[in-house]
């Protein structure tokens, strides 16, 4: 089903970020082509070695390649998917992104995708709770960005409550339906 999509994914700095090694390879299985971008605060969680090994590309991190000048497009990245997950997106991450602000790679490359865009909030539950927390999402719901939910359970603060990122494998079961309404929309 997913054979021949684009899908770029986004890696932020939170503890899910162990998660999305299973995400790409899941996507990777499906026959889709995946890029992934990471903060520098995800890179604290999870190596780019790792995600590139999955996914089969090289993880950017930066603008550029300072060791040989490549330029890593943002513009070209966006142009790219026809997917961009942002898993995990943490609070601060959100707020830049509902805010305008593209202070790295990863959002930056968000403020010029033009493809769809999926978020996989994961944070400690007061965070999610928050108001500015909740507004935020808000404003990305409203741009176009489609939310999946973070589940409840025990979180990396040793409380139990609602901001789990979503299962890699319920992260993939969005991503097909998604692919399966626009196929049904296109035709």
């Amino acid at each position: 089903m997913l054979k021949g999509k684009h899908i770029l994914i986004g890696v932020t700095g939170g503890i899910a970020a162990y998660k999305t090694a299973n995400i790409i390879r899941l996507l990777v299985k499906d026959n889709a082509e995946v890029k992934v971008l990471m903060t520098d605060k995800a890179k604290e969680f999870i190596t780019p070695l790792t995600l590139a090994t999955l996914s089969k590309n090289p993880v950017l991190t930066e603008f550029f390649d300072a060791g040989n000048g490549n330029w890593n497009s943002h513009v070209e990245l966006g142009l790219w998917a026809d997917l961009y997950l942002i898993a995990p997106a943490t609070a601060n991450s959100i707020g830049k992104m509902a805010n305008g602000i593209a202070d790295n790679l990863l959002l930056t490359t968000y403020l010029s995708a033009r493809c769809p865009v999926l978020v996989a909030p994961s944070m400690d539950m007061d965070m999610l709770n928050h108001p500015s927390t909740i507004i935020n999402i808000e404003t990305l719901k409203a741009f176009g960005n489609l939310i999946i939910e973070p589940s409840t359970g025990e979180l990396a603060s040793g409380v139990t409550g609602k901001g789990r990122m979503a299962e890699p494998e319920e992260i993939l079961k969005v991503i097909k339906s998604f692919f399966a309404k626009k196929k049904t929309i296109s035709l």
